[in-house]
């Protein structure tokens, strides 16, 4: 008999990571694009680029823990210091390391036999991780039910479309840990308060808390898990209290699982500590506004960490996760059932309450917090579900057993029969939604980035400083191996409760930050081309300091970008002039903005643009204008009008997807009835433009090689984003150094 159960337990666990395993194998083929574009987003190995940029962080943290033998690029004062990211000067290093580690010497383990790359290591690394999530979540739940329901639950896990999508080959980031680890410890910690003897909650709760420990060097958000655990350990030790129930169990846990995690965080260092204590200040500040206010919010750009509604939530989970929410209420029906309590006596009041409060903390920090912390619904809305389908399996034998049906007594094997169909409806409503989401995934690299990357690598000088797109700065950073002045770590927020405690952070919560999105859109939106070169050389050369430096002095951050733009764009005695007879600084003052605005020495810089961001309008607007001509005073910035989309023409007469109608031949142009205040027709580097409407508003401008018609505001008809993006025809500071399909590099 336990031989039998053993092969079927192996059989089960093999399955749950095969599906997993061939569900995320789906992204290799790049199935959801035609068979023209493939090529276009496959690297030299034949593999598609790695999904996200952030990958690309952590294959040159990975690059460097193999070089050196530490995630920074060097120490300074003995602090491992990235100076490749938000550079000038770059930051101290604070990541979680535990993806380096394994990778590392996953890498060294492969190459003992034969050699396979660094990057070809990182990219299928997630695929063999993921599936391991699904195979803790079937044991994990064979505590409370039989072994179809826990396979249910390990299936669902490894099919989750979101969680899926984030452990595809390719997709090498800390997400995969995060359902592997967070129900690893939540299982040892149920099974600690549950257990009848103190050695064994011994060992339960200290293997929770080491667990929680090493999930720490894993995932900045772990702390999440800390706060559930405590949160609720605390409130069930005084409701048991309250009702006289026996504590001893609960109160040792919560002893032993705290005691364990901070003694192993005092042996390796105070930061674990230091974010137990201020992470929940930083997060109800954060709740309040920016810590950054009144700097525009680049992290609102950023899909996933947009608040959502509860139906949002749920319809990212497979259709089969409804099956959860319906487990969460039946299980209460079982507890307050005395019959179906005997029968299922595994499930316990506190099982079922932590479960869900599980659900509840899950679904309230992803509305909160954006659509990426769904994957801590998961694992509670996945045991659910398999606790429900191994009740549902359950009810024909408890019928077979009933003196009063014979039913299934005569036919043996139809319980079975019911099993497996039950298993194989849910494995195909779970696994279709993934494949979907999977198939249609596009790399945010392709072949126009990667070469832009390897160009600036060999063409420009070390010192070279790469200004672009924050969500494209990783790649820049990892490939083209120069520094860049901002990428998707963006204002370092994950270190923003240990930055008080530490002095690297020279400038605490202030720097890093999200400032340099201001200027980098400041200096696209504006006409004025010494502006914009002056931001863009400041950036350079150096970073924020010269914003921080004018903020102590004029007292407010509004009135130091007013500073800014207003010298910025002048010659260096004139910057002196202004400061001293406008603003009234003192000769000290002026003096050390001046070397901060107007150097004697600058650092060199490559701006690289691309016809991603070019295309990024959404609801008729763009970041970069919005951004670039924020008001501080106020706190807020306009909508100013921004539309690209692709045209047809026919009998000579242009029809665009956004509305714009146009005669060829006699230029007559209408976009929504209304005339333009200018139309530009660039073709082939030449480019023509006429004046209509002077009371207008918006101009047209129609890119005859790319077939997109653009409505923009009049008042960026000769910005540096339309200079640089639209027209590609530089300007008197920036000229064109290498280009490609869709990317150009700029100096």
């Amino acid at each position: 008999m336990k031989k039998k159960r053993f092969i079927i337990t192996f059989l089960i666990v093999v399955t749950i990571f095969l599906i997993g395993l061939f569900i995320r194998l789906d992204y290799i083929r790049l199935s959801g694009m035609p068979v023209s574009d493939k090529e276009f987003y496959r690297d030299q190995n034949g593999l598609p680029y790695m999904y996200d940029c952030d990958s690309y962080y952590n294959y040159r943290l990975t690059k460097n823990f193999l070089d050196h033998g530490y995630l920074g690029d060097t120490k300074i004062n003995d602090i491992e210091w990235d100076v490749h990211s938000y550079y000038p000067p770059g930051v101290p290093m604070e990541y979680p390391p535990l993806i380096v580690y394994i990778t590392a010497y996953v890498y060294k383990f492969i190459n003992l036999f034969t050699y396979v790359s660094l990057i070809k290591v990182c990219f299928w690394i997630p695929m063999f991780i993921g599936p391991l999530a699904g195979i803790i979540a079937y044991f994990f739940t064979g505590r409370f039910i039989n072994q179809w329901g826990a396979a249910v639950a390990g299936i669902l896990t490894v099919t989750s479309p979101f969680y899926a999508m984030r452990t595809t080959p390719g997709f090498y980031d800390t997400d995969m840990f995060i359902l592997m680890f967070t129900m690893s410890i939540i299982w040892l910690y149920i099974e600690a308060v549950q257990s009848k003897s103190i050695k064994k909650l011994i060992i339960f709760a200290g293997s929770s808390a080491f667990l929680l420990f090493i999930f720490s060097l894993a995932w900045a958000g772990w702390y999440y898990l800390f706060y559930l655990v405590f949160i609720f350990s605390i409130g069930y030790l005084i409701y048991c209290k309250l009702k006289k129930y026996n504590i001893k169990n609960t109160g040792f846990t919560i002893i032993t699982f705290t005691v364990s995690f901070f003694l192993v965080s005092i042996t390796t260092g105070f930061s674990n500590i230091y974010k137990i204590i201020y992470e929940p200040l930083v997060i109800i500040k954060m709740s309040g506004g920016s810590p950054w206010s009144p700097w525009p919010d680049v992290y609102s750009l950023v899909n996933e960490l947009k608040s959502s509604s509860t139906l949002a939530v749920f319809s990212i989970s497979s259709i089969a996760f409804f099956i959860g929410i319906i487990g969460i209420i039946y299980m209460l029906r079982v507890l307050i059932n005395h019959k179906l309590k005997k029968l299922f006596s595994k499930i316990t009041w506190f099982f079922y309450s932590f479960l869900f409060a599980w659900v509840l903390t899950g679904v309230f920090i992803t509305i909160a917090g954006g659509v990426r912390f769904i994957l801590l619904i998961i694992p509670p809305l996945a045991i659910s579900a398999g606790i429900m389908v191994g009740i549902l399996i359950e009810y024909p034998k408890l019928i077979e057993d009933s003196e009063k049906n014979d039913f299934f007594k005569r036919r043996k094997n139809l319980i079975n029969i019911i099993s497996v169909s039950i298993l194989l409806i849910v494995i195909i409503f779970s696994i279709y939604p993934s494949y979907r989401l999977i198939s249609n995934m596009t790399p945010i690299v392709n072949d126009d980035f990667w070469d832009v990357s390897e160009w600036i690598k060999n063409n420009t000088k070390k010192q070279t400083v790469v200004i672009s797109n924050w969500s494209y700065g990783h790649l820049f950073a990892a490939i083209a191996e120069r520094p860049v002045t901002f990428d998707g770590r963006m204002g370092y927020v994950e270190a923003l409760s240990i930055r008080k405690n530490n002095p690297a952070f020279e400038y605490g919560v202030k720097s890093p930050g999200i400032s340099r999105e201001y200027w980098i859109s400041r200096a696209l939106s504006t006409s004025n081309e010494e502006l914009s070169y002056g931001i863009l050389s400041m950036l350079a050369t150096s970073g924020d300091n010269a914003y921080l430096a004018l903020e102590d002095y004029a007292g407010s951050t509004a009135k130091s970008v007013e500073i800014l733009n207003s010298i910025l764009g002048s010659d260096k005695e004139t910057a002196i002039d202004v400061l001293a007879d406008d603003y009234n600084l003192t000769e000290e003052q002026v003096k050390n903005i001046i070397n901060l605005t107007h150097p004697d020495k600058t650092t060199p810089f490559v701006l690289v643009t691309a016809d991603k961001i070019r295309d990024k309008a959404k609801n008729k607007t763009h970041f970069i204008f919005n951004f670039g001509e924020w008001d501080f005073y106020k706190n807020s910035g306009q909508d100013y009008l921004y539309s690209i989309e692709s045209y047809n023409i026919e009998n000579d007469i242009l029809k665009s997807d956004n509305g714009i109608k146009m005669n060829m031949k006699t230029w007559g142009i209408e976009w929504n009835g209304k005339s333009p205040y200018c139309v530009e027709v660039i073709a082939e580097d030449k480019s023509e433009k006429r004046y209509i409407d002077s009371s207008s508003n918006f101009c047209v401008i129609i890119l005859s090689d790319d077939k997109k018609a653009v409505v923009i505001d009049k008042n960026f008809e000769n910005s540096l984003f339309a200079k640089l993006l639209l027209e590609k025809s530089g300007s008197n500071y920036l000229k064109l150094i290498y280009e490609n399909q869709s990317v150009a590099v700029w100096e």
